[in-house]
């Protein structure tokens, strides 16, 4: 079986694209049936971010471009739309791939740790859907097993910058004083918790958490003693009131439109508001971008907050990769050792009947009554002339055929030592 990692990330497609093919986290165990329902997919995982939307899986058959075609039909998109931004790792590459998805080397932020989460997320939910086999689940255990093990021997971890901190600087170059400024934050899922701890450090004034469930914006508002929890329908009266605005939700559709935010801006007099739209697909429409006293960012536009931080974990990274190239070959191995399992069973299975057979023709040697030592003796005998006789001919005919190779790989599998000397 083949292994693919197939998709796309911030580094190869915009978030105008990667909002494309997002898949709604409603609808992934769907989306994991019928594509394990593909002839060519044995098993497969879904992994689908802010950054990326990967598929990760076992082929049948080597067929790629299946893949491929499964991915721009589910997302009703276009050849020429999709395939520039896409990239292919198979095998080894795959598993290198997915080893430093995990790690955080492939990451916006390197080495930030939120990725392995969202792996481990896509490992249960293909497991609940029944997407998992053999070999990714083996895949995937090794995957967190190594994530876990770059970050105890390198520094990778230390000094994160998140996309929240990012966020939150930026809203800092904006407003230099947070202490007089409202934050409304839209969600309530980990990212928009790492942003309102980041606004709490800098004394932000007060937090504002609109969520569809408002019992959820509520249990994340209550950490916060300055904390306020809002139902996503009362959002655009209490626009007014922000100043900044940071939002990451799970919607399929924008949840802040245009006219809005045009409507608090009139209302707050045209005092500007600061916007980061972290959420793929994205949560603020666009075109709000156009208005006036509107800072409007998305999760592409961090990288230069991102990027100054980098520098301080680039040799913790380089140690990362050896430790994952190392990984990959392990993997590998394991891998390859399925190929051999046939093989053993079939030659245990014949031991087995041998012994099985010498076995019964001792008891009846007992059982007429016969030298128990003799009985013994005969069991060794015969037992041992039964194992050694096939591979004896066959040694005997690889030598008369001069077949030096196959001699040598007898030795070494039998671990015999060369006594001609």
């Amino acid at each position: 079986m083949t292994l693919l990692a197939f998709g796309i990330n911030h580094k190869t497609a915009p978030v105008a694209i990667r909002e494309k093919v997002a898949f709604a986290p409603d609808k992934l165990e769907s989306a994991l049936r019928d594509l394990i329902s593909h002839t060519a997919v044995n098993e497969a995982a879904i992994v689908s971010t802010c950054n990326r939307t990967e598929l990760y899986c076992g082929l049948r058959e080597m067929d790629s471009h299946s893949i491929l075609d499964w991915f721009r039909k589910y997302h009703q998109l276009e050849n020429e739309e999709l395939e520039p931004y896409t990239y292919t790792h198979l095998d080894n590459a795959a598993v290198q791939h997915i080893l430093r998805v995990a790690s955080g080397l492939d990451s916006l932020v390197l080495g930030e740790p939120q990725i392995l989460g969202q792996i481990k997320e896509a490992y249960h939910t293909a497991s609940h859907a029944g997407a998992i086999g053999q070999q990714l689940n083996r895949l995937f255990q090794h995957t967190f097993s190594v994530a876990k093990q770059v970050r105890t021997d390198t520094a990778i971890g230390s000094s994160p910058v998140s996309v929240a901190f990012a966020a939150v600087s930026l809203a800092r170059q904006i407003f230099s004083d947070l202490s007089q400024h409202t934050a409304m934050l839209i969600g309530a899922g980990e990212t928009i918790e790492l942003v309102a701890r980041h606004l709490s450090e800098q004394k932000v004034k007060r937090i504002i958490v609109a969520n569809r469930t408002i019992e959820r914006a509520r249990l994340l508002a209550d950490h916060f003693s300055n904390g306020e929890a809002i139902a996503l329908a009362g959002m655009p009266e209490r626009l007014v009131d922000a100043d900044i605005i940071i939002s990451s939700t799970a919607s399929q559709l924008p949840i802040l439109g245009k006219g809005a935010v045009e409507r608090a801006l009139k209302a707050r007099k045209h005092r500007p508001m600061f916007m980061v739209d972290i959420a793929v697909p994205r949560d603020i429409e666009p075109e709000v971008s156009e208005l006036s006293d509107v800072y409007l960012y998305t999760v592409d536009d961090l990288h230069e907050v991102i990027e100054e931080g980098r520098q301080s974990r680039e040799e913790a990274a380089h140690q990362a990769e050896e430790i994952i190239e190392n990984e990959v070959e392990h993997f590998m191995g394991w891998l390859r050792s399925l190929d051999a399992v046939d093989t053993i069973c079939a030659y245990r299975q014949q031991a087995e009947k041998l012994r099985d057979e010498a076995l019964a023709n001792a008891r009846r040697q007992l059982a007429a009554g016969k030298d128990a030592n003799d009985v013994i003796n005969e069991l060794a005998r015969t037992l041992t002339n039964k194992l050694l006789h096939q591979p004896t001919v066959r040694m005997n005919r690889a030598a008369f055929n001069g077949d030096v190779e196959l001699l040598n790989t007898l030795r070494e599998l039998f671990d015999l030592k060369d006594n001609s000397n």
